[in-house]
């Protein structure tokens, strides 16, 4: 999978994304990163990037035109790219195609307005096979050039940071772990939290005892069915505490519901 992120800060971008899980995909060439510098494409000696908005208003805004020469390198990019794994794959149908007629990839603006990123988007675009990030700043980007390249607006949550730069590694982290080889373990995406609209059950592990606290027996019992009754159980005790609203998109068998019941967690369920 290909990520291209859009943004006045590529050194912030790279220097959080080039580590741990992330970092060993790219290495292996699951994924790749590319940090536009929005700044190259400004048109000024200074490189400066921002003007004072028109009918006056608090702060700068980011000028249509240098992130429009960003998004036309990116595509160009993508261009280059796209035609490199067509001839290394031999592929007829494809090497007939016009890699410029080919779909466009998904712009992502990071911005309050747009539709809170969660787990069910996270699986959507980790399905595409390009991304691209924009992240705007100061008081935003000339609504012109949003209009005219952005597909997609994606909020973090309601409130309001200095940039587009954490949202979007957020967003890359999430999706990438969802990505075919990028877990050492793939099945372990499966059952973390979220996944069915429930919280990840409890977890252990050695010392079997500690501070007096020990491991629920029946994780010792190495039956595999009763372990994994009950880790479903305490998933649904789990999110009925902390997050009940999930539970109303949450599927639900009678018992689960009884259990619910029992235990004083059921709320509306």
């Amino acid at each position: 999978m290909h990520f291209y992120i859009m943004t006045l800060f590529p050194e912030m971008v790279m220097q959080g994304l080039n580590t741990s899980i992330i970092g060993r995909a790219m290495d292996k060439g699951i994924l790749s990163i590319d940090a536009v510098n929005i700044r190259d494409y400004a048109f000024n000696k200074h490189n400066s990037v921002d003007d004072y908005p028109y009918g006056g208003g608090a702060g700068m805004l980011m000028q249509a035109e240098p992130v429009y020469q960003a998004y036309k390198a990116v595509e160009e990019m993508l261009i280059s790219r796209r035609g490199n794994v067509c001839q290394e794959e031999r592929i007829p149908d494809r090497e007939e195609e016009n890699p410029r007629e080919t779909k466009k990839p998904r712009v992502i603006y990071l911005s309050p307005q747009g539709r809170t990123f969660n787990q069910g988007m996270a699986a959507e675009l980790a399905k595409e096979q390009e991304l691209i990030f924009l992240c705007g700043h100061y008081e935003g980007i000339d609504e012109r050039v949003v209009e005219e390249i952005v597909t997609d607006y994606v909020s973090i949550g309601d409130y309001i940071l200095t940039g587009g730069e954490l949202p979007a590694m957020i967003m890359v982290d999430a999706i990438s772990r969802l990505v075919p080889g990028v877990l050492h373990n793939d099945v372990s995406a499966e059952f973390e939290s979220f996944q069915d609209n429930l919280l990840e059950y409890p977890q252990y592990s050695r010392p079997e005892i500690w501070h007096d606290k020990r491991v629920p027996e029946i994780l010792l019992s190495g039956h595999h069915g009763n372990i994994e009754k009950w880790r479903r159980e305490q998933s649904v005790l789990r999110t009925a505490k902390l997050r009940p609203d999930l539970l109303e998109k949450a599927e639900l068998t009678e018992n689960e519901r009884k259990l619910l019941s029992r235990d004083g967690e059921c709320g509306k369920i």
